[in-house]
C-alpha cells in the first residue's frame, strides 16, 4: 500500500546510517540542540523499515563502509523506489573527494540533502547539513525538542521551597523547560519561581532556577516548569541536550518496525 506523503509543517525524524564517529560524537548534539529531531542506526535492514514508519524522514548515509559502491547504489534506488520508503530525502557522508562519484549521487540519483565530504572538517560539515535540513524544513513549525522520560527512573529533580525540600519525577523534558510530578508542593501562582532547581539526568546534574506556568491539565501534581535561561549555563545546556539525545535513540532503539 502507497505511504501517505509527512503532513506539511510537521517536523521529521533525521535517521544517520552507520554514523561516523564524528556524527555521533560531535554533530548529534549540534542539531539536536538546533531543533531537529535525529537518531541513528547500525542495520541497514533495521533504517529501511523505519523509513516506512516514518514516510517523508531524511536520512544521512555512510557510504565508506559495510557494502561496495554497487551496493549502496542498489540500496539508495531501493529507497527511492519503495512504495513504502519513496517519499524519504536521502543524503550522503562520505570521506571519499571522488568528484565522478560525487556527480553520480547528485546528477543521476539526485539525492536531496546533498553530498557531505567529511574531510571538510566538523564545522564545514555541520553547517552543510544544518543547510540542507532548513532547505527541507525539517524542523517544520517546531522551535525544540521534547523528549519522554516517564519511564528513566533517573531523571528527577530536587529543590528547597519555603525550608522545605521537595523532590520529583521529570515526565518530559525540552531545552525550554519540564514537566514533572512533584507531590505536596500545592499551588504556585504562574510566573513563580522556584529557585536553585537541581536536575538529574541519568547521572549528569544540571542547576537553575524554574518558572511555575501552571499545572498539566487532568493532574494537580504534575507541574510545567520553564527554565530561567539567566540562571542556565552553558555546561547545562549541553547536559540537557545530551540526555534529549539518549531519549531520542533510546525511543528508535525499542521500537518494533
Amino acid at each position: 500500500m502507497d505511504q501517505a506523503a509527512p503532513v506539511p509543517g510537521e517536523g521529521k525524524k533525521i535517521f544517520f546510517l552507520y554514523p561516523h564517529s564524528v556524527i555521533k560524537d560531535e554533530m548529534l548534539d549540534i542539531l539536536i540542540m538546533a531543533g531537529f529531531e535525529t537518531y541513528t542506526t547500525a542495520d541497514s535492514g533495521r533504517a529501511l523499515k523505519l523509513l516506512g514508519k516514518f514516510p517523508g524522514s531524511i536520512i544521512f548515509i555512510n557510504i565508506d563502509e559495510h557494502f561496495t559502491e554497487k551496493e549502496w547504489e542498489a540500496y539508495i534506488r531501493s529507497i527511492q523506489e519503495g512504495d513504502a520508503t519513496k517519499h524519504s530525502l536521502i543524503g550522503i557522508l562520505s570521506y571519499n573527494q571522488d568528484t565522478k562519484l560525487m556527480q553520480k549521487y547528485l546528477m543521476e540519483m539526485r539525492i536531496q540533502c546533498g553530498y557531505i565530504q567529511l574531510k571538510l572538517g566538523v564545522q564545514d560539515s555541520t553547517k552543510i547539513i544544518l543547510d540542507a535540513l532548513a532547505a527541507n524544513e525539517a524542523r517544520g513549525r517546531r522551535k525544540y525538542i521534547r523528549a519522554f522520560c516517564e519511564d528513566d527512573a533517573y531523571a528527577t529533580l530536587n529543590f528547597k521551597d519555603a525550608n522545605q525540600m521537595f523532590q520529583g519525577k521529570i515526565f518530559d523534558i525540552s531545552s525550554t523547560g519540564i514537566a514533572a510530578r512533584i507531590e505536596n508542593l500545592g499551588e504556585k501562582a504562574p510566573n513563580t519561581v522556584l529557585k536553585e532547581v537541581q536536575l538529574k539526568l541519568h547521572g549528569s546534574l544540571v542547576m537553575t532556577d524554574a518558572i511555575v506556568m501552571g499545572k498539566r491539565r487532568g493532574d494537580n501534581n504534575v507541574y510545567i516548569l520553564l527554565f530561567d535561561p539567566s540562571r542556565l549555563t552553558r555546561e547545562g545546556k549541553l547536559a540537557i541536550h545530551h540526555y534529549i539525545k539518549q531519549c531520542l535513540q533510546k525511543y528508535i532503539d525499542n521500537l518494533k518496525v
